[in-house]
């Protein structure tokens, strides 16, 4: 197991392993496809087992599911993408000890290791350069700095981008829609209750965005909310105490608006926002790790939707999405 700089007790800890998303031309696309194995447009319940390091893939459109040991949760990280590009997720890990980045691509089931990156880094896989492919990246903290390292997938180049601070916690997403990811970051303020601001390093024009949202200790769940085509800024707010709500906080991108939510139980929840039902929307979501049930509030009607996948101490592969 291996510690990364997240600001949940129960996030503290990551396990190994992942995959990745896919819609239209828009953000919640890319993010949808690292969880959408089937290729049927929606998010495929996942989890990953520690005690016997296999994945487990419900698959939303049907044809049962998949069983898959692949990485180690003693050192790996999951990174979900979709590395080749034929619109499906890729069971993949960074693994911390070597910098190597393992996958199974699922277009021909073969093997790829790729090492890129150093002990201590941070995996941050996204699709960077709008090629739909997910790259192979990682956010270095050093110096009281952070710098981004990007083995971009159309030409094998490296792309570097100091942006950041040390303490600052990584929020990569698509803010201005022009389906590449762009460097983003949550900062701090010196105070777990301070005002924290969202700096994003827009890739359409090379412009910073500066937006304050949330608090210190939120969570930060990148997603497209609104289905406009860009992340939204969004953070959840746990509660003081065990059992009481989480609280979802998010910027609507497409006017700006606040769309506020309760959903979810501190101490038992892990958040796994994604598009579940296909609408091209991310999904209210959590899974609970006291019954292994997924739920999530449908984007296209609002309804609750509850489905028991996985046990506890299981870890949800949608929560590689939170920090």
């Amino acid at each position: 197991m291996n510690n990364i700089l997240t600001k949940s007790g129960k996030l503290s800890v990551i396990f190994a392993c992942v995959l990745l998303l896919v819609v239209s031309a828009s953000a919640q696309l890319s993010l949808r496809k690292a969880l959408d194995i089937d290729a049927d447009g929606k998010a495929d319940f996942s989890v990953f087992r520690p005690s016997n390091n296999v994945w487990y893939i419900n698959k939303s459109g049907g044809g049962g599911f998949v069983s898959q040991q692949f990485g180690s949760s003693n050192t790996d990280y999951q990174t979900p993408g979709d590395y080749d590009g034929d619109g499906k997720g890729d069971i993949s890990v960074w693994r911390d000890t070597d910098g190597g980045w393992y996958r199974l691509n699922s277009s021909n089931n073969t093997f790829t290791g790729v090492a890129f990156g150093v002990t201590g880094d941070e995996p941050v896989a996204r699709d960077y350069d709008g090629d739909g492919k997910t790259d192979q990246a990682v956010a270095r903290r050093s110096g009281g700095t952070m710098t981004w390292f990007v083995l971009k997938s159309t030409n094998g180049a490296l792309q570097v981008a100091q942006f950041g601070l040390q303490s600052d916690y990584t929020a990569p997403g698509d803010y201005d829609g022009d389906l590449k990811f762009d460097f983003a970051v949550q900062r701090p303020g010196a105070n777990p209750t301070d005002q924290a601001t969202f700096y994003i390093l827009q890739s359409t024009n090379g412009g910073l965005s500066t937006i304050p949202w949330g608090a210190s200790n939120d969570l930060v769940v990148p997603g497209d909310y609104d289905g406009d085509g860009k992340t939204d800024v969004a953070v959840v707010r746990e509660g003081t105490t065990a059992n009481t709500p989480l609280n979802w906080y998010i910027r609507r991108s497409s006017n700006g608006s606040l769309q506020a939510v309760a959903f979810g139980t501190t101490g038992t929840d892990l958040i796994v926002q994604n598009d579940y039902d296909g609408d091209g929307k991310a999904d209210v979501a959590v899974w609970r790790d006291t019954t292994g049930f997924f739920y999530y509030l449908r984007s296209i009607d609002g309804a609750l939707v509850g489905f028991q996948w996985g046990a506890t101490n299981d870890f949800p592969v949608a929560s590689y999405d939170t920090h």
